[in-house]
């Protein structure tokens, strides 16, 4: 069996390889993406960092692929779902690397704070600029931190070690969590009023595109000071430099860009901005760690057949995998809706399988439940293998519950979600031998393939809602692909799902929030 590895890897990842007896490995790295499609269809395995794209075109040349491994986390140069739908396995390294990250996010704040590369360039440029560089110190100023994942958590804790008050905003972790912890759970906006320093770790997502604009500026404290660590384009860029020239951001410490390498970026040409070539995950120990975890995964699959870290199959034989296979695509889908329809951090998931499931072992099935639910808060962090003891961390409570009967259906799967001040539900089943279908949303019935750009709206079942609500869209050009309307058994509302072309941008949503018979208007990607 034959491995390539196109992106950089360390050597002793490489010489895993070479040892391990029936392997060979090729290092190519470097190649164009026409070079790299020429010669896929040699390899059963690829492994890969973040400068590989793995896309439909080069997995549809990459006819004898089973496995690709990311000596990393972050798969957003991965097309999954073309590798899904292909049969090639899809694994990561979640855990190699965020000791790492979290030390270069407080290196940064403190190299930030005492105008340490600043103080570097002029000294070597035969300066000597000490008053001019005079810096703040970070005992006991206040530091705000987005995201209580395994990278938030360890940054909150280094930065208590600092002896720095420590705030935290993530809406997926209860507060208990936060607050069994030792740290103060805050809202979004209480954050930017009290944080001296603000520091980014949440995972890039629709909602987390521009999630630090002009607007959270606005509510910050003045002289205030942000680091990005986490993604490009969590902070708005163009913002950025208008706060920092304003004297708004007192400084701002950035590893990760909206386009990387950054060409012709204004932010860089400001002293106030220190910046790394997204050196988070760079560490001897870290590229160490995700080498041997990505090649022992790697060789234990193409010998042993063993899934580690699989963020698009779970660990199961062949035989039940092409039994349930159905079942896992709906529960994940199902889990993705829930994720976007709760609202505040889920404290408990429950869910029930009802009807003829054949004697199947269901546990596979309600972890792609708890991954699809989890992730738009952990995206590639979360997989088949963790999703359990992500849910365990973060504080939510999972039960499942089987019954022989099942009303409407041979069988159905249901999955509530439990809030802090709310409750949802969700029903599906598979359609024939493998479509899948949420038949029930709540109290209303509907019959909906959960994928593509959608919107969930709740309306008075009055004349005129629905025609309103497609002349809004019709003037915004967005074309409806598919109408469902289902009705509340007991009231006066309607709900209706729309499948449209191409996703509702924020400010049409808010048009339709805005017609006089629309209650709601939740939209969605799955």
């Amino acid at each position: 069996m034959k491995v390539l590895v196109s992106d950089n890897l360390g050597e002793i990842g490489i010489q895993m390889f070479r040892e391990a007896e029936g392997i060979e490995v090729d290092v190519k790295t470097g190649l164009s993406p026409d070079e790299l499609k020429r010669i896929i269809k040699e390899y059963d395995a690829l492994v890969i960092r973040s400068a590989t794209k793995v896309t439909e075109d080069l997995l549809e040349a990459a006819t004898n692929l089973k496995v690709i491994g990311r000596a990393g986390i972050g798969l957003d140069n991965v097309d999954i779902p073309s590798a899904t739908k292909r049969g090639v396995i899809v694994m990561n390294t979640p855990g190699g690397n965020v000791v790492t990250t979290a030390e270069h996010a407080i290196a940064m704040m403190l190299a930030l704070s005492r105008n340490i590369p600043q103080g570097t360039m002029t000294l070597k440029a035969k300066k000597w600029e000490k008053k001019g560089l005079q810096g703040r110190e970070i005992f006991n100023k206040t530091l705000g931190v987005i995201g209580f994942g395994k990278v938030g958590s360890i940054v909150a804790d280094r930065a208590r070690g600092l002896k720095m008050r420590v705030i935290v905003n993530d809406p997926y972790v209860t507060p208990d969590r936060i607050e069994k912890a030792g740290f103060e759970s805050v809202t979004l906006d209480e954050l930017y009023q009290k944080s001296d320093y603000i520091t980014v770790h949440v995972p890039k997502l629709k909602d987390t595109i521009g999630l630090i604009n002009k607007d959270a500026f606005k509510k910050m404290k003045d002289g205030v000071m942000i680091i990005n660590c986490a993604r490009g384009g969590i902070v708005d860029e163009v913002d950025l430099y208008d706060a920092i020239v304003s004297g708004k951001v007192a400084g701002a410490a950035l590893d990760v860009f909206q386009n990387e390498p950054p060409k012709d970026l204004k932010l860089l040409e400001l002293d106030k901005v220190i910046c790394t070539p997204h050196l988070g995950a760079s560490t001897i120990e870290a590229q160490t760690n995700v080498a041997v975890a990505v090649a022992d995964q790697i060789i234990d699959y193409l010998k042993n057949g063993t899934i580690i870290n699989a963020v698009n199959v779970p660990s199961v034989t062949g035989e039940l995998l092409e039994k349930i296979g159905p079942y896992l695509s709906l529960a994940d889908r199902m889990g993705c809706l829930q994720a976007q329809l709760s609202e505040g951090p889920i404290k408990e998931v429950v869910i029930e399988y009802r009807g003829d499931f054949q004697g199947l072992d269901m546990s596979p099935v309600s972890t792609a439940a708890l991954k699809g639910i989890l992730a738009p808060a952990v995206k590639d962090g979360v997989n088949f293998v963790n999703a359990h003891f992500i849910a365990q961390e973060r504080g939510i409570k999972v039960t499942e519950r089987a019954s022989a009967e099942s009303e409407d259906y041979l069988n159905l799967i249901t999955i509530k979600t439990i809030t802090l001040t709310k409750t949802n539900t969700v029903s599906g089943t598979i359609f024939g031998k493998k479509d899948p279908r949420v038949t029930k949303i709540n109290n209303f019935r509907v019959e909906m393939t959960p994928i593509g750009h959608l919107a969930l709206i709740n309306n008075v079942d009055k004349p005129g809602a629905i025609g309103s609500i497609g002349t809004t869209l019709g003037e915004n050009n967005i074309n409806i692909a598919r109408m469902q309307v289902g009705q509340e058994k007991e009231g006066d509302r309607n709900i209706i799902f729309l499948r449209t072309d191409t996703s509702i941008p924020d400010g049409v949503a808010e048009k339709l929030r805005a017609l006089p018979l629309v209650k709601s208007v939740i939209t969605l990607e799955l």
